[in-house]
């Protein structure tokens, strides 16, 4: 009976959202890889005719109005990192009551059984809560990321990530968002404040990484704990 109820006692926990975290499936990772165009097969072909115009076909073409910016799938951007976000909220509440009465009871006769001080009472509350929080972050630099994605009304997905090997361990910069061509500017960059349902990752694994983190015992004991 015992190792049955143990037995549901661990199924229950398992199944519960707040140990799906630690027991359960875990989420499947973005995806955040480059988007590479296959490679075109070509036959070599003979030099190109020399004929002075100032078009050439075979050096490659882009429009004048749109140049050299991002604009097909597969096509490098530089998104400029200027992520700064502030936060600050406070809570207070203060709660105060009290309250008495008294029984005077009779002095003489067959209901006298207690003196006037055992027939009082009185009762106080009190209680006082304050609450502050405050949150900083800032990130900046530079990233090269790639079209994955062309959308007919002028905005496209684009997506990247950075690694970057150290000694103790290695740093990961992830970025995938909606971007508009408009605001891809002539040296082929844009700001991370103009990617729309920008999701933004800087995260690293190794050494560091590792003595950063609680071990597992402890994320176990916090899943269950009641407290």
């Amino acid at each position: 009976m015992r190792i049955s109820l143990s037995v549901a006692l661990g199924a229950a926990l398992i199944a519960s959202p707040a140990a799906a975290g630690l027991f359960g499936k875990k989420k499947p990772a973005e995806d955040f890889s480059a988007v590479r165009l296959a490679p075109v097969a070509q036959t070599p072909a003979a030099a190109p005719e020399a004929n002075g115009a100032i078009f050439q076909a075979a050096t490659g073409y882009a429009a004048l109005h749109e140049g050299w910016r991002a604009r097909r799938v597969g096509d490098p951007l530089t998104i400029v990192l200027v992520e700064r976000t502030a936060a600050s909220k406070s809570a207070s509440s203060k709660l105060d009551s009290g309250g008495g009465f008294g029984i005077t009871p009779p002095s003489t006769g067959p209901l006298s059984l207690f003196s006037p001080t055992d027939a009082s009472a009185s009762g106080t509350r009190n209680f006082k809560g304050t609450g502050t929080t405050d949150q900083a972050n800032s990130l900046s630099g530079e990233m090269s990321v790639t079209v994955a994605q062309v959308f007919p009304n002028g905005t496209m997905l684009v997506q990247g990530q950075k690694r970057v090997t150290l000694n103790r361990g290695d740093e990961f910069v992830q970025i995938k968002g909606i971007v508009r061509t408009a605001d891809v500017d002539l040296d082929n960059r844009v700001l991370s404040t103009r990617v729309a349902d920008a999701q933004i990752a800087y995260t690293g694994k190794g050494d560091v990484a590792r003595a950063s983190r609680q071990g597992w015992l402890s994320r176990f004991f916090q899943v269950v704990s009641p407290f």
